[in-house]
């Protein structure tokens, strides 16, 4: 009884140290995934930054800097809007006489749909 009683006490002892070397495979299985994984976003990290960096010196190199482009943008609407008052200047006593007219030349006359009784 003594021998049934040691056997199955080796196959407990035996069993925990089983569950326990699971238990740390998967512990360090977990530790490398994790690893893994932040070393899988600092290498996508890196990447993304190298394509933005790649991206700006295009963007520098075929459209200039952002500051040229508003700057750009500014002085050609500056030019613009100095045509547009140009062209205003020239036509505003022609279009106020045009609109005065039409204003004072009053026709009464009776409408189409009009119908006497």
């Amino acid at each position: 009884m003594a021998s049934q009683t040691q056997g199955i006490q080796q196959l407990l002892a035996a069993e925990k140290r089983a569950a326990e070397k699971v238990s740390e495979a998967r512990k360090r299985k977990a530790k490398r995934l994790k690893q893994a994984k932040d070393e899988a976003q600092d290498e996508v990290e890196k990447y993304r930054q190298e394509r933005e960096r790649q991206f700006k010196e295009f963007e520098a190199k075929h459209m200039g800097t952002r500051e040229g482009v508003a700057a750009k943008i500014d002085a050609e609407t500056r030019v613009k809007i100095d045509e547009m008052n140009k062209m205003v200047k020239t036509q505003q006593d022609a279009v106020i006489q045009d609109i005065l007219s039409l204003v004072y030349d009053i026709k009464p006359e009776l409408h189409v749909n009009y119908r006497a009784k």
